[in-house]
């Protein structure tokens, strides 16, 4: 009788445990979790919708609440809205961007950067010219893939003129003659016809772009200007700008009294303004280092003409960044890589 008292109260006591353990295994903590979690994201998405809080009616924090909102519910966007590149549209101003370019290891991966940035800017013109005897074929592949507007030019830069190998002290500086030959083919293209309204701007391929840039530029009357990031030795360099909107001198430490001391990557020309001015250009001899831009623009207008952008100067949309030179020491070397795969 004792031993069967003793067996009926193991059992009593085993089975809820057994109970327990068979719904647990059916029901892992992890479900339960995430059952808690829908529940609460429930009453947190009704409780928005009043326009009230129910954790704040618990009493945490907004910053809490805010953060446990973000972190549940993620915004996910599936909509495809992009096309490329935008229409055409005859009502807009047209962008000419003209780019130098040079073989080198990182050309294609530059070009290719440069070139999904401007498939999101609408009535833009590209105009690409190579610094090479010959078109090459990985530019002409590369930008007959691409979807864009393009004209592909090629002017090789003599041995002498390269920057280095000069014997004159104020060599041409990579790029002068490039750009001069897209001027070139602008001015040759509207020679007989009106020109559009527009204008002309010179990317170089290894800088990053904002596309708020282009929108800026792009209804130009003359010369407009910005601040450029990552140049001089400095954050950023700027126009100064007045109180009254005029650009009156420039914020940079290297010969701050240049009469245009601006980067490349910070102005861009009415097209009108380049064909009223034939002979306004890059100047090829006794141009001094940082004086390439000013070279161009004394030509073209004063420093009373230049319009600010870019709010004033205040924003930078523009940075002078470069790609890091490849380390290619193994290349050669047990048969490592295969020259024909194009990089």
């Amino acid at each position: 009788m004792l031993r069967r008292r003793n067996l009926l109260t193991t059992l009593l006591i085993a089975l809820p445990w057994a109970l327990l353990l068979t719904l647990w295994h059916q029901y892992p903590t992890t479900r339960y979790l995430s059952l808690l979690r829908k529940t609460d994201e429930n009453v947190t998405s009704k409780a928005l919708l009043n326009g009230t809080s129910a954790l704040k009616e618990e009493g945490l924090p907004s910053c809490i609440r805010q953060q446990q909102s973000i972190g549940a519910t993620p915004k996910v966007i599936q909509n495809y809205v992009y096309s490329r590149p935008p229409p055409w549209s005859d009502a807009l101003p047209t962008i000419f961007v003209i780019t130098p370019t040079y073989t080198r290891p990182v050309q294609k991966a530059e070009l290719t950067r440069l070139a999904n940035t401007f498939l999101h800017v609408q009535n833009l013109h590209w105009v690409v010219v190579e610094d090479s005897p010959r078109r090459t074929n990985l530019v002409s592949n590369l930008l007959e893939k691409a979807g864009l507007n393009f004209t592909h030019l090629n002017v090789e830069t003599p041995k002498s003129l390269k920057l280095g190998l000069s014997w004159i002290p104020s060599h041409t500086p990579r790029g002068t003659l490039q750009r001069n030959l897209g001027l070139h083919w602008l001015r040759d293209s509207f020679s007989n016809t009106a020109p559009p309204e527009g204008v002309v701007y010179f990317a170089d391929d290894d800088n990053t772009y904002s596309l708020e840039l282009f929108e800026e530029m792009r209804y130009t009357r003359r010369v407009s200007v910005w601040p450029v990031a990552f140049v001089g030795g400095l954050r950023y360099e700027s126009p100064k700008v007045s109180p009254a909107g005029k650009v009156v001198g420039w914020k940079t430490v290297f010969d701050p009294n240049r009469p245009f001391a601006i980067d490349m990557a910070g102005f861009a020309i009415s097209i009108k303004l380049i064909l009223e001015k034939p002979q306004a250009s890059f100047k090829l001899e006794g141009v001094k280092g940082g004086y390439q831009e000013t070279s161009l623009l004394k030509d073209l207008v004063t420093m009373d003409g230049l319009e600010p952008k870019a709010a004033n100067c205040t924003k930078v949309l523009v940075w002078h960044t470069r790609t890091e030179r490849p380390t290619l020491v193994n290349e050669g070397k047990r048969g490592f890589t295969d020259p024909r795969v194009e990089v």
